[in-house]
């Protein structure tokens, strides 16, 4: 056999999410369908915000990478575990596990980050109006935006290297629907306290960190809401953080619940459920709640819905009469 680092592993074999033959397709459908909806939702957000000069604003410049971050992400995931619900051999090659953490945790990090920057960008928007073209410029987007991403590439860079540095000669049988990185460290039969070490690390630096900031945003933001005297000024400025609030809770909430509830509270189940719950209904979610909650994508949505219909009746028109 083969000798290096992962003492010949070639593959690993997924268990997915359950080994129940009766349940295999109707799991498929319902996630087929999630994915489905994610990526319309998500490329739609794209597209919308993309196309609509009014949604050519910090706000959405942020929301449009976030929408990007989803899709990415979700596609990460979505492949591999559908089609594991059709085979009976859910296996994984080494170098696709490899790219699979690299780039769920990429993405991951990267929405956590990109979520802290939303929090400023809401916390400038009310604290300080008057200044906030000229502190959320187009260059500042751009430097936060990069931050986000460089963060993130290189967090998941660190982890994934000290992943694939482990021997893995206990099993090739990985304990769950995707290749990630807790269930590779039960499987190796190296030391991984290092390992354990940066992950601590990296939930402090990226979770933690990008929580903090959030936090704090928004205890200056509720402060200076509470200071407007006008119901409708409050309500309007409520309003502007309540998408970006909901998919906070969601995402932090679920994280924070999967990485740090006690260990005598831990079962392999739930914990499929949280992880299926923060890779595939989360991204599906997000652009649903800011297209039904946020007014100006509503007016954005109904704006191309009636181009469309224009277009369409003048295409038919054209057909039937050779003008338009």
């Amino acid at each position: 056999m083969e000798e290096g680092n992962h003492s010949g592993v070639t593959e690993f074999i997924l268990s997915g999410l359950t080994d129940r033959p009766e349940l295999q397709v109707p799991l498929f459908v319902l996630f087929l369908l999630i994915y489905v909806i994610t990526l319309v939702g998500n490329g739609g957000m794209i597209l919308l915000i993309t196309i609509d000069p009014r949604l050519h604003t910090p706000m959405y410049f942020f929301l449009r990478n976030l929408s990007f971050c989803d899709l990415c992400y979700s596609t990460v995931i979505a492949p591999t575990m559908l089609q594991n619900f059709l085979i009976s051999k859910r296996s994984i090659s080494y170098t696709a596990c490899t790219v699979q953490i690299f780039l769920f945790v990429s993405f991951s990090d990267i929405e956590c980050l990109l979520l802290a920057a939303m929090a400023y960008d809401r916390y400038v928007a009310i604290c300080n109006p008057l200044l906030y073209r000229v502190i959320m410029s187009r260059g500042r987007c751009n430097q936060l935006v990069a931050a986000c991403y460089a963060g993130g590439l290189v967090d998941a860079m660190i982890l994934t290297c000290f992943t694939f540095q482990l021997s893995f000669c206990r099993s090739n049988v990985i304990d769950y629907f995707c290749c990630d990185i807790p269930p590779l460290l039960a499987l190796s039969c190296s030391d991984t306290h290092i390992n354990e070490i940066l992950m601590f690390a990296s939930m402090c630096y990226i979770v933690v960190s990008s929580f903090v900031i959030i936090l704090l945003s928004y205890v200056c933001i509720i402060t200076a809401i509470l200071r407007v005297r006008s119901a409708e000024g409050r309500r309007k400025a409520f309003s502007t953080c309540a998408c970006h609030l909901i998919t906070v809770v969601m995402l932090h909430g679920t994280i924070l619940f999967i990485y740090f509830r006690p260990t005598s509270s831990y079962s392999l189940t739930t914990d499929k459920v949280a992880s299926v719950f923060y890779t595939a209904v989360i991204p599906m979610l997000n652009p649903l709640i800011y297209s039904l909650r946020n007014t100006e994508v509503k007016h954005a949505l109904n704006k191309a819905r009636n181009k469309l219909h224009s277009n369409l009746w003048c295409y038919s028109n054209k057909l039937s009469l050779g003008s338009c």
